[in-house]
């Protein structure tokens, strides 16, 4: 008997009886065996993993996302956006860049974890439904620059938004901006270069920005060099408005 065979024979019992096994989404713990539709909790995580991500809800700038001391402090503008606005209507983010957060996000984006990719996506549709003033019209990623995407061999934003837009229910703006010339890595940079690094780095097609409104998707969001000049692109091709959404705020 081969072990095709045996491994049939073995799911049956589980397949007449409808008994299943249900783990956590991140760790794998075990959850429950039952014979009904018991499911996990948020996201498919056990509590000590949901404990572990859960949002940012408090002490941080509702227009850049910038964390203050305080985490329990009620959201309030921080001394930059209360001198300069930023060129996007909404800022969007599930939580701060560390702990579980900090490495799921660089194994999905370093390790391949492309396995995260449907969790991830379903804590970006939480943070926007949480938050969000608008229904955009479309879902565009922060685009990679071909040589950078060779390399890594996928663009980790790019997952991200088309998960994020069949949560949704918006369509995915693939190519709706593209990144012109290669650029230095923001994380190997002092903070003044990073805010110069990015100038005129980005394009947006006309065809997919004009008259419509945008959520403009990220990992991580720094100095927010990236999703400016991402923005400044999109309102140069017509779009009617742009929200930012990223996943966590260094």
């Amino acid at each position: 008997m081969d072990g095709t065979l045996l491994g049939r024979l073995a799911a049956l019992p589980a397949r007449l009886f409808g008994a299943r096994e249900a783990r956590c989404a991140l760790c794998g713990l075990i959850l429950a065996r039952t014979s009904g539709a018991e499911a996990p909790g948020p996201f498919g995580l056990c509590p000590a993993c949901a404990a572990a991500l859960a949002p940012r809800r408090g002490g941080f700038c509702p227009d850049c996302g910038q964390l203050h001391a305080w985490e329990e402090s009620p959201p309030h503008l921080c001394g930059d956006c209360l001198a300069d606005h930023k060129p996007w209507q909404t800022f969007l983010f599930w939580g701060a860049y560390d702990g579980v957060l900090a490495e799921l996000i660089k194994a999905f984006k370093f390790r391949s974890g492309l396995a995260h990719t449907a969790l991830l996506s379903g804590l970006a549709a939480a943070a926007f439904r949480r938050h969000a003033q608008v229904w955009p019209d479309l879902v565009a990623p922060v685009p990679l620059h071909p040589s950078r995407l060779a390399w890594r061999g996928y663009n980790q934003s790019l997952e991200l938004a088309r998960g994020l837009s069949r949560e949704l229910g918006r369509p995915l703006a693939a190519e709706a901006l593209a990144r012109l010339r290669p650029t230095r890595p923001q994380a190997s940079l002092k903070r003044a270069r990073r805010l110069t690094n990015l100038k005129g780095a980005f394009a947006a097609r006309a065809e997919h920005a004009a008259g419509r409104h945008v959520l403009l998707v990220d990992d991580v969001m720094t100095t927010g060099a990236t999703l400016v000049e991402c923005c400044r692109a999109l309102t140069e091709a017509g779009a009617r408005g742009v929200d930012v959404l990223v996943l966590a705020r260094a």
